[in-house]
């Protein structure tokens, strides 16, 4: 009876110990890819996922190719594998297969990260999430909108540059006032707004009236609205102060005035309150909230990395103390990513997204 068992388990025991490392090599790699990172992103969770699921495929056809059968039924267990999956992306949406690679696209180029100010289209916002599928911005009216992936790389990605972003604003005015004195007063008053390097330009020359455009560099970025509100009211505030009107050139042809009337505000004491909240703050703080979570996630990266320089070259008791400190940051990084998942979960995004 032993001589007719011994055959047989003898024929599986190859099979069984490749089987049983495969298993464990699977096992590894999970704890290290997912298991060891307890509060890992859902962007790079996912990605895991995906590494994982594409070595369980090729552990599965290894097992396969090893199963201790005749080569014909083999042959006809790996073309059954290879039409599973060929099923699997034929009856798979093929606009969540564009997504995944076109998610994959943007992260090998990098056009934007999380926390710039990007325009696409009919969007405008700040960056909040980059995901394998879509990506989500925070529009100027606090809205979450999820924009797929496949559009982003398909149509012309403006970002602004986190060492300054150029603001400018345009307006008309009569051929009775000289450009140069209107060039003087819009750069005063762009300094007077905050803004580096103002320059203007004249860019028509129309039946009625001049348009100019004064723009200048606004250095923190971050507050790209306010920044833009605060051009136009010194704008009005330097033309009104110095008796320049602004008006449509159809103006006098409405309605008859005075010759000697001006069409300006009158003047008001009243300043803008220092303490009102900053518009920014209120309309991206989601966004706000990613672009520090990432800032400080990088912190953390770049301080364990240092750290574990430092470990190999120390001993005794200064190396417990580096071991303390890398464990410390571990720490504060979980505690970090965990409290971005929790205002993830809280945040409702709402979907405004083309296909």
């Amino acid at each position: 009876m032993f001589d007719t068992i011994y055959p047989l388990i003898s024929t599986y025991i190859p099979f069984l110990f490749i089987t049983t490392t495969l298993i464990g090599i699977l096992w590894a790699v999970h704890w290290l890819l997912i298991a060891k990172h307890g509060a890992v992103e859902n962007e790079q969770l996912f990605s895991r996922q995906l590494m994982m699921l594409g070595l369980t495929l090729v552990a599965l056809l290894i097992t396969v190719l090893n199963l201790p059968i005749n080569e014909n039924s083999r042959n006809q267990l790996i073309g059954l594998f290879g039409l599973l999956l060929s099923g699997v992306f034929a009856f798979s949406s093929t606009t969540v297969v564009a997504n995944l690679f076109a998610g994959l696209v943007i992260r090998f180029n990098k056009p934007f990260e999380i926390g710039d100010f990007i325009r696409v289209g009919e969007h405008f916002g700040r960056v909040v999430e980059r995901g394998l599928f879509d990506t989500e911005i925070q529009s100027e009216k606090r809205n979450l909108i999820s924009i797929p992936n496949t559009y982003l790389i398909t149509h012309p990605i403006a970002t602004t540059q986190r060492s300054g972003a150029i603001v400018s604003v345009s307006l008309s005015l009569g051929y009775e006032i000289h450009h140069l004195q209107v060039e003087r007063l819009m750069i005063d008053a762009a300094r007077q707004s905050g803004l580096e390097d103002p320059f203007v330009h004249i860019i028509e020359l129309g039946d009625y009236s001049v348009t100019y455009q004064i723009s200048g560099v606004l250095e923190d970025v971050k507050a790209l609205i306010t920044g833009r509100s605060k051009l136009y009211r010194f704008v009005l505030d330097v033309l009104h102060d110095n008796k320049i009107e602004i008006v449509s050139p159809a103006f006098m042809a409405q309605r008859r005035i005075p010759e000697n009337q001006r069409i300006i505000p009158p003047p008001i004491t009243h300043s803008p309150s220092d303490s009102a909240p900053i518009a920014e703050e209120i309309m991206f703080d989601k966004a706000e909230r990613a672009d520090q979570f990432e800032e400080e996630k990088q912190a953390l990266h770049a301080a364990i990395k240092t750290l574990e320089e430092q470990l190999k070259e120390s001993d005794g008791e200064v190396r417990e103390n580096i071991r303390r400190a890398i464990e410390d940051n571990q720490k504060r990084l979980a505690i970090l990513k965990a409290t971005a998942a929790e205002h993830d979960k809280s945040d409702q995004p709402v979907n405004d997204s083309q296909a």
